[in-house]
Parts: structure tokens; sequence; C-alpha cells
């Protein structure tokens, strides 16, 4: 079973990339699907898992934010309250996280979006880790034109996106998403079209596997 992660900067399609590769592979993509197994299990609501989750706009950016106005509270496994979300220690949502990842790709393999999944699923046989990036300007023409937004909004929506996204990994995994030593494959997606972005990625993970 043919295992992909894919780690996107915001405005670079990884949200379309990563079903079409999934459905040419014939395996799962999983996105939503792990915050809300995790919600699940912890017994909280999606919308609280999603506040925990390295692709939500707010975040983690929101959780780190949150831990600095409190100094009494560290990330050091205390359990910790911000506004708006679940009273969880953030390692133990992000330990839960990797467990459904982990136990995902070795049932059913698939198509991972985000979650540091290149560092979680790095010992993983034949599995392909793929970064999606390109220059800010281009992934802010990119957002604006799909999102059909002010490409000012675009830029704020991105720049909010990537330092959640950025430290996220950093933090619980203390490696720079950034890094092409993490990946087999690093594709500008608003140069290359998508649908040739989907081929490079499923022909890499069949030669692969």
């Amino acid at each position: 079973m043919r295992v992909v992660t894919i780690s996107a900067t915001y405005g670079t399609a990884g949200g379309h990339i990563g079903p079409a590769v999934a459905e040419c592979l014939g395996v799962p993509f999983v996105d939503r699907a792990i915050p809300g197994a995790v919600a699940e299990e912890l017994g909280c609501t999606l919308e609280e898992a999603l506040a925990h989750d390295d692709r939500a706009a707010h975040g983690l950016a929101r959780l780190l934010a949150g831990a600095m106005r409190l100094p009494t509270v560290t990330f050091g496994g205390v359990d910790m309250y911000v506004p708006g979300a679940m009273p969880l220690a953030p390692e133990e949502f992000v330990r839960r996280t990797e467990r459904v990842l982990l136990e995902t790709a070795r049932a059913d393999g698939g198509v991972f979006l985000g979650r540091a999944g290149a560092v979680v699923l790095a010992d993983h046989p034949g599995a392909l880790h793929v970064r999606l990036d390109a220059p800010l300007r281009r992934r802010v023409l990119q957002t604006a034109t799909i999102s059909e937004m002010p490409e000012r909004e675009a830029l704020k929506l991105i720049e909010r996106n990537d330092r959640a996204r950025t430290a996220y990994v950093r933090h619980f995994y203390r490696a720079d998403p950034a890094d092409p030593g993490l990946y087999h494959l690093v594709i500008d997606s608003t140069s290359i079209p998508v649908p040739a972005c989907v081929d490079l990625i499923v022909t890499a993970a069949e030669a692969l596997a």
C-alpha cells in the first residue's frame, strides 16, 4: 500500500493535489480525518481539535500566543487553557495525532497532507515525501485567484498559515519544514500545472514503492 506525505505551504494547491494523487493511487486521502479521529478518541469536538491542527489558519499560532500570555503555563506536558480551545497539553494532542497517522499508513496506506508527515513517517518503507512550495508572490496570486479575495487579504492569510505550520514542525519535531532534505520531491505547484504535479507525484510514488 502506497504512502505519500505532502507538505504544502499555503497557496500551493495542496488541497487539490493531495486528493487527486490519492485517487490515482487508489488510497485514502488523509486530511481532516486525522483530527476527526483524534477528536473522537479524546471526546472533544472537531472544532476544538482543529484549533490544535497545523492546517488551521489560527491554530498553532493562537495556541502559542495563548501560552505566552500565561506565564505559569509551559509546553512541558502541562495542561493549558486557551479561550475557545480544549484544555489539553499540545504534546498529547500531537502524540495522538501521530498514532492515528502511523496506524493508518500501516493499515491502509494513504496520501497525508500536513502534520509533519515527512518526519512522522520518515522510516515508513516505500513512503514518498513531497514538498509543495513557491515564491510568496506567486502563492499570493494563486490564493487570491482561487479564493476570489483581494491580494492583501491573501497575503495575510498566507503569512498566518506559514507561521503556524512552521511553528508546529519546529516546536514539536525540531525540524524546518522547508528543509529539502526531508523530501524526495520539491515542486513549485504555482508554475507547474496541478495535473502535471499530480502526474509527477504518482509516477514517483509508483517507482519508489
